[in-house]
């Protein structure tokens, strides 16, 4: 009754659609509606026109805020251009399958895509990058390091989180495991990823970057039974991009004469 007496004390027209919008969550229009009133003024434009532009701006706003939300979220941090990126430097990795993969149709079909090869190709970036464009098209998407989230599924068990650990790497449409097999997984890490990859299967996407190709993943785990049991379920129609050539990463200055190990 409060909000309704101040409606009808109102003076001025504006002040009350401004208050309306504020009520119905239309923060955008509420915010420069009278920007918004003083150009349909000046221009006159029709019903239909002015109508579209008031719900236009309002939408346009609400995806700006949800887009920053969502790469909030994803802690992908910096994610550089990929106009940017030196394709001719990579000759076996096709610009249009990237372009591809930014379509998220993949995420869509619950598929994997498995980024191989040495450090330093740009992996990391690419796979940054794809998922940047999964957060535009507005699927939810988490960047992880793989010995980490191992890590924190493992202490989650001491402190009686591990349900709520395991569903906030499973419930993201995608989720980029960074950094797959730098180091070995011991028994208890090969347990927790088997869980993992077995949880997402044909369930939710995964974008894995690794730093070599599948003959020596055998090498990670502690039994055969357990690699070929976690890797079938990655590979299983993914999409898989191999980088090679020469590391882009190169240090600013060298002084002093060189190692001898160079």
């Amino acid at each position: 009754m409060a909000r309704s007496s101040a409606r009808q004390s109102l003076q001025d027209p504006r002040e009350e659609l401004e208050m309306l919008a504020r009520d119905l969550d239309l923060t955008t229009l509420a915010g420069n509606m009278g920007e918004i009133l003083g150009k349909a003024e000046l221009q006159e434009p029709s019903y239909t026109d002015f109508a579209l532009g008031l719900f236009r701006a309002e939408m346009i706003a609400r995806k700006g805020r949800r887009l920053e939300r969502g790469l909030k979220r994803s802690r992908l941090g910096i994610v550089e251009d990929l106009d940017s990126f030196d394709f001719s430097i990579r000759p076996n990795l096709e610009p249009r399958i990237i372009k591809e993969l930014c379509t998220c149709r993949f995420i869509e079909e619950k598929r994997n895509v498995l980024c191989l090869g040495k450090p330093g190709l740009g992996k990391t970036r690419i796979a940054k990058t794809i998922a940047r464009a999964a957060c535009i098209a507005g699927h939810s998407v988490l960047f992880v390091n793989t010995a980490s989230m191992l890590e924190e599924l493992q202490a989650s068990l001491i402190d009686g989180t591990y349900n709520r650990t395991m569903h906030r790497f499973t419930k993201p449409s995608l989720i980029i495991a960074d950094e797959f097999g730098y180091e070995p997984f011991d028994s208890k890490a090969t347990k927790f990823l088997f869980r993992f990859v077995s949880a997402r299967y044909r369930m939710g996407s995964i974008l894995l970057t690794a730093n070599t190709g599948f003959n020596t993943w055998k090498n990670f785990f502690p039994s055969e039974s357990a690699a070929v049991s976690t890797v079938d379920r990655l590979v299983d129609a993914a999409t898989i991009l191999r980088f090679t050539g020469k590391s882009h990463r190169s240090p600013k200055e060298i002084h002093g004469a060189p190692m001898e190990t160079d």
